[in-house]
């Protein structure tokens, strides 16, 4: 099995199986986001405590793409403070559109190494929106808190 092969599996299991989907019963930061180019939508629920991401899940409905991109994202992001967070968006953002990457954030190369079978994606433009809406949900998330907010990516 080549490399590829083996992205494109682990796309498939957390697109069919997506970790983390349920609404938290008790979030801090809660944010929607929508492609109504292809129709993703996603619901981002964060619990933080102080700077650090103690919980989040997500709620919604979407191509594969977009359900592995935020089921892979709640998995790396559970632990983490708002910073790494940030950073690892960063990252995971400039793989996607074919950005200047650099060396991953020191202490976070497992992470950068987890969200990389969705970089594939930067082959085909229409779906880099789709990996990262649940990532731009997360960062309306921290900035509205329980307000909510959606975001829209077109």
């Amino acid at each position: 099995m080549d490399l590829r092969e083996l992205y494109q599996d682990i796309i498939l299991d957390h697109g069919r199986h997506p970790r983390n989907l349920r609404a938290l019963e008790h979030p801090t930061h809660l944010a929607r986001g929508h492609n109504p180019l292809c129709g993703d939508r996603v619901t981002i629920y964060l619990a933080l405590d102080g700077d650090r991401i103690d919980d989040v899940s997500f709620e919604g409905r979407g191509c594969a793409i977009s359900t592995a991109a935020a089921s892979l994202m709640t998995e790396v992001l559970k632990g983490k403070t708002i910073d790494e967070a940030q950073a690892l968006f960063s990252q995971f953002h400039a793989r996607v559109t074919g950005g200047e990457t650099g060396d991953a954030p020191a202490g976070l190369e497992d992470e950068v190494e987890r969200l990389e079978p969705l970089t594939g994606v930067k082959a085909y433009t229409m779906r880099v929106k789709c990996a990262t809406l649940p990532w731009h949900a997360f960062e309306a998330a921290l900035k509205s808190g329980l307000a909510g907010n959606t975001v829209k990516t077109e």
